[in-house]
């Protein structure tokens, strides 16, 4: 049987046309491909999925520059670098600051040192995620007349303060002329509870809930 010159083949009959089959072969494909996606445990959806945005970290690390600036400042005869400690990613960690503390008594310091815990953390202590638990309407007084000759007030009572707040207060007033002897801090609240002695210990600054129940009680 000859074809007809410049025709196409003829179909043969009960077999799909070309056409056809392609037509089918894209569902198959399809189906195909959602068969090995599930042999690969990958499960498909129609719905978009939103992951959120990725979790945001802190380095509490401040600026190598600005840490120079403090170090230069506390070479000045009328500055001194102090190491004030902020709340930071659940913890309370050291930042130096200048300050100037050269003829001040012990109160005076602990005044001076309060009003930095209070300032806002600004720059790259703000940037690094430096933040403070220190409310800005506190104070701090000397011993009254049954305290230890080195105790300090503050007008709250400690129960009645953040632990992060405490934490700070404690480990910033350490190591100064705003502490007692030995590094020790003795602290009291506006309340008539005795003073306690507190130290900066790795624990209280890792753990700053744990300054609820830190310090021994002085009579």
């Amino acid at each position: 049987m000859t074809q007809p010159s410049g025709g196409a083949a003829p179909h043969a009959p009960g077999l799909p046309s070309a056409g056809a089959a392609r037509r089918r072969r894209g569902p198959l494909l399809a189906l195909l491909g959602v068969v090995l996606l599930a042999g690969c445990g990958i499960r498909t959806t129609s719905v978009p999925v939103d992951a959120g945005p990725a979790p945001s970290r802190v380095s509490c690390a401040v600026p190598d520059e600005e840490a120079s600036a403090s170090a230069t400042a506390s070479a000045s005869p009328r500055g001194l670098t102090a190491r004030v400690y902020l709340v930071c990613s659940a913890q309370v960690a050291g930042v130096n600051r200048s300050v100037r503390t050269e003829g001040l008594d012990q109160l005076g310091v602990a005044v001076l040192l309060l009003r930095e815990l209070q300032r806002k953390p600004r720059g790259g202590e703000s940037s690094a995620g430096f933040t403070t638990a220190v409310q800005g309407d506190l104070a701090v007084e000397g011993p009254r007349r049954d305290d230890p000759r080195e105790s300090l007030r503050i007008s709250a009572p400690l129960s009645d303060l953040p632990p992060f707040a405490l934490a700070q207060l404690v480990c910033t007033y350490a190591g100064t002329g705003a502490a007692a002897g030995s590094g020790g801090v003795l602290l009291g609240g506006s309340d008539d509870t005795p003073v306690r002695r507190f130290t900066c210990t790795g624990d209280l600054r890792t753990d700053p809930e744990a300054a609820e129940t830190a310090g021994t009680a002085v009579k």
